[in-house]
């Protein structure tokens, strides 16, 4: 099981440790009009999901951003996903005060359907911990990073080579 801190205090996080290698497991969220999304949504596609505990934080407006720069480089083939757990209408906010065009914001808000089926939702405070997926198009995790301490930056090379790994 993932251990992790928030503002370094240790959080609980329900559910099983998603490993590279594993078929990745399914999920539905909602888009920012609140229509369901599902990861077979983006069938046949390598997928970048960017996991973040709010958008309207510094880390995280900074990760999605960073992420939103890389997608015009990863090609069509590629689909860049942020998720959190903020409300849809908070996230279509942000996205419009942040120019946001070349990724989805997607809300686990509902139900935590993406925290738990990937062993992210913190307990105690009912947002997902700061992670990164990269699926191929096979469904099958190729990249993860479980962010130690939540309110630290992801390894964005890392994970943008673990995309560029799949599109070459």
């Amino acid at each position: 099981m993932v251990q992790i801190t928030f503002k370094q205090n240790p959080v609980t996080l329900p559910g099983r440790e998603v490993k590279v290698g594993d078929q990745a497991p399914g999920f539905t969220v909602l888009a920012n009009d609140l229509s369901p999304v599902t990861l077979e949504d983006s069938a046949g596609k390598i997928r970048l999901i960017s996991v973040v505990p709010s958008l309207d934080t510094g880390v995280c407006s900074l990760q999605t951003k960073r992420f939103e720069k890389e997608a015009a480089s990863f090609g069509e083939n590629v689909e860049v996903l942020t998720i959190s757990a903020d409300l849809p209408f908070a996230q279509k906010r942000w996205v419009q005060e942040n120019g946001i065009e070349g990724i989805a914001t997607l809300s686990d808000h509902r139900d935590l359907s993406f925290g738990e089926a990937y062993g992210l939702s913190m307990m105690e405070l009912r947002l997902l911990a700061r992670s990164i997926f990269v699926i191929d198009e096979k469904d099958k995790v190729t990249y993860v990073e479980y962010v130690p301490e939540g309110t630290d930056h992801p390894d964005y090379d890392k994970a943008i080579d673990a995309v560029k790994a799949l599109t070459n």
